[in-house]
């Protein structure tokens, strides 16, 4: 045999494995992704910095320095037929231990929250904590916190643009404070 009919017994004899890998047919559940609503981290916050109580609010002090890096987030249709929306939603952080942090674990408190468009009313609200884990001698670390699920109606003149989910960390009144004197980073 030469070359040329190696090349096309290969190519006929991959030719069935090529056409099952196709799948069967596709039906309209499956031939389109769902949208998704309009997906941001809030940039009051995107940020944790934690002090140690009785402390200066300075370096000397500093517990901890995190932030939401991002988010991963997939939307499917839910129902036969396709009038609720799902939407799973996977933070990322990175954090910074400070000079007066005790141990090696930091928890994040963070929560998802689904409003209407207009930020009239909340719908729905998932708050999580993940806990982040310095190596030894490390002062950063990178961790990705569980998947949230939001589920909202979609249809009869209802559309995933209609909704705003927003991600940020559950900070306490001085964080807040903080957070706004000091301005987005």
């Amino acid at each position: 045999m030469d070359r040329g009919q190696i090349l096309m017994r290969g190519a006929l004899l991959g030719l069935p494995l090529a056409l099952a890998a196709c799948g069967g047919q596709q039906t309209a559940a499956t031939a389109t992704t769902a949208p998704c609503p309009r997906i941001v981290i809030l940039a009051d916050g995107a940020d944790l910095t934690r002090h140690r109580p009785g402390m200066q609010r300075d370096l000397t002090g500093l517990v901890l320095d995190a932030r939401i890096q991002g988010f991963e987030a997939r939307c499917d249709f839910t129902g036969s037929d396709r009038t609720g929306l799902t939407v799973r939603i996977t933070p990322r952080f990175e954090a910074e231990r400070g000079p007066a942090a005790e141990g090696r674990t930091a928890d994040l408190p963070w929560f998802v929250a689904l409003s209407d468009a207009e930020d009239r009313e909340v719908l729905a609200r998932v708050a999580a904590t993940t806990r982040l884990t310095f190596a030894p001698n490390v002062p950063r670390a990178q961790a990705a916190g569980q998947a949230v699920q939001l589920d909202m109606p979609i249809g009869g003149g209802r559309r995933a643009a209609d909704y705003t989910v927003r991600v940020a960390f559950q900070l306490t009144p001085e964080e807040l404070a903080l957070n706004r004197q000091r301005g987005p980073r």
